[in-house]
């Protein structure tokens, strides 16, 4: 049946619920006081609306919860295996299938192979484990974002796409034999959400071919990347979003993916490829740090959850739903003066926190400050992106602000009701009366790596000159 009712339903019905995280507005202050104003630290209970992240927190289906009762839980051989394996193979056309239990172990795994001292990896943009774990390896991370997707106002229909000139000569100067891998993120999460074109796709296949370097995605949105082509790029309007994505893939040498996201599932990860020797050396790793190579850290039943989402996720009805929900909380915010990057990715809105808040210095954290103020005003747990999560460090432990200062707002899937957004949005709105008021943040302990999951912050004004004294001597250490 074709939808062509004004009003976009949710695809779905609720068969079972739980209860939100009411508080009052001292009581929070107060967890946010005990959290150093970090909102990784806040027990789930305390939160009332939780937009942290779209990984692991989807509902999951009925059929998939019917497959989780009849998982094989079998060391070696799980049949569960099998079926996981099938449906990735049939996916993505790749013959090497890896299980993992998240995306961050695909992308250990991968970049311990791959990496190592003297290496470079380039992308349209890393996130951030994907970026911690090339450097982890030794490897350096470099990304080529085209130049619309840092002008947050403008309407662009592929923000996600990799800067291919931009890449080209960095190729050139740096020499194709130290870059071993090309990662294209589809969607692009680090700037919006922004989808990646299959031109662009296309385009990058051609010239990481002409330099001999592999192309692999990292496609935890891979079915919202998909829809986002059927919408906007020209030839693919009637194309099932099932051969959208099946052509993404042939476009790449193979694929990371957190099955957190697109698959539904609570926990669960996937590498696929064809180099046979690289899936050898990656099994080993697999065997050593993760488990036997047919569960790969995982429990069968969340193989079969898996299995069962990667299809769920296809049902063209459903990607309309979930594209149009982050549509209408990107325009109900704009309609409010909130900015916020435009387009909307599918997964999340993103507010553009340095505009927002222009009185606070991009070393004062403006977009963490309007995450807290976000969650003592109505118990709303969003993520910043920005210095926090992307800044550098000098020599001296000294930050050197990010070109972005965003407060992400993931939506979880098939969680949260139109009526939760709204409630989102008046929360936005009564920020906006009093966002002159909002201070910025300092930071009292940070770890190097990482640093937004444990660093621990204070308000600007908590700290007299002795506090700030004794914070550059620690990061100096």
């Amino acid at each position: 049946m074709q939808w062509n009712w004004k009003t976009i339903i949710e695809p779905f019905k609720i068969k079972s619920v739980e209860p939100l995280g009411f508080t009052e507005r001292e009581e929070r202050l107060k967890i946010l006081e005990q959290a150093h104003y970090n909102l990784f630290n806040i027990k789930a209970e305390k939160i009332l609306i939780d937009l942290l992240t779209d990984s692991g927190t989807s509902a999951m289906s009925a059929r998939q919860w019917g497959g989780i009762m009849v998982g094989d839980e079998s060391y070696a051989g799980a049949s569960s295996y099998y079926n996981f394996e099938n449906v990735v193979s049939d996916l993505t056309g790749y013959k090497e299938i890896i299980p993992v239990h998240q995306g961050r172990a695909a992308e250990r795994i991968l970049f311990s192979i791959i990496g190592g001292k003297g290496k470079r990896v380039i992308s349209n943009s890393h996130f951030d484990t994907t970026r911690a774990n090339v450097e982890a390896s030794g490897a350096e991370a470099f990304d080529f974002p085209v130049k619309e997707a840092f002008d947050f106002d403008r309407y662009a229909p592929f923000k996600g796409n990799i800067n291919l000139e931009a890449a080209e000569k960095f190729i050139k100067e740096k020499g194709s034999r130290s870059i071993p891998v090309c990662i294209m993120t589809v969607t692009n999460n680090s700037l919006g959400g922004q989808p990646v074109s299959m031109e662009n796709l296309k385009q990058t296949r051609n010239l990481c071919r002409k330099y001999r370097i592999p192309l692999f995605l990292d496609c935890a949105r891979f079915a919202e990347n998909a829809y986002f082509i059927k919408m906007r790029e020209k030839g693919y309007s009637t194309m099932p979003v099932t051969e959208i994505a099946r052509e993404m893939f042939d476009c790449a040498d193979g694929a990371m993916m957190s099955c957190k996201k697109d698959a539904f599932a609570n926990i669960g990860g996937f590498i696929a490829m064809n180099n046979a020797g690289w899936a050898q050396k990656a099994r080993q790793l697999l065997i050593l740090t993760e488990g036997f190579q047919t569960y790969g850290g995982l429990a069968g039943r969340d193989l079969e959850a898996i299995a069962i989402g990667l299809g769920e996720v296809l049902d063209e009805k459903y990607l309309q739903y979930r594209i149009r929900a982050a549509q209408y909380l990107a325009n109900s915010l704009l309609k409010n003066r909130i900015p916020v990057v435009v387009p909307p990715g599918g997964h999340g809105v993103y507010v553009n926190a340095k505009k927002f808040l222009p009185h606070i210095k991009s070393l004062q954290f403006p977009a963490q400050a309007l995450a807290v103020e976000l969650y003592l005003e109505g118990g709303i747990r969003g993520v910043e992106i920005g210095t926090l999560m992307f800044g550098k460090r000098d020599s001296a432990g000294n930050f050197i602000p990010a070109n972005m200062e965003l407060v992400r707002l993931a939506i979880p899937r098939r969680v949260y009701t139109q009526s939760h957004v709204d409630y989102v949005v008046e929360v936005f709105a009564e920020l906006a009366k009093r966002k002159k008021s909002i201070k910025g943040l300092e930071i009292v302990e940070a770890p190097p790596v990482l640093t937004h999951f444990t660093v621990k912050l204070r308000p600007i004004n908590a700290a007299g000159v002795g506090g700030r004294r004794k914070l550059k001597a620690e990061l100096s250490d």
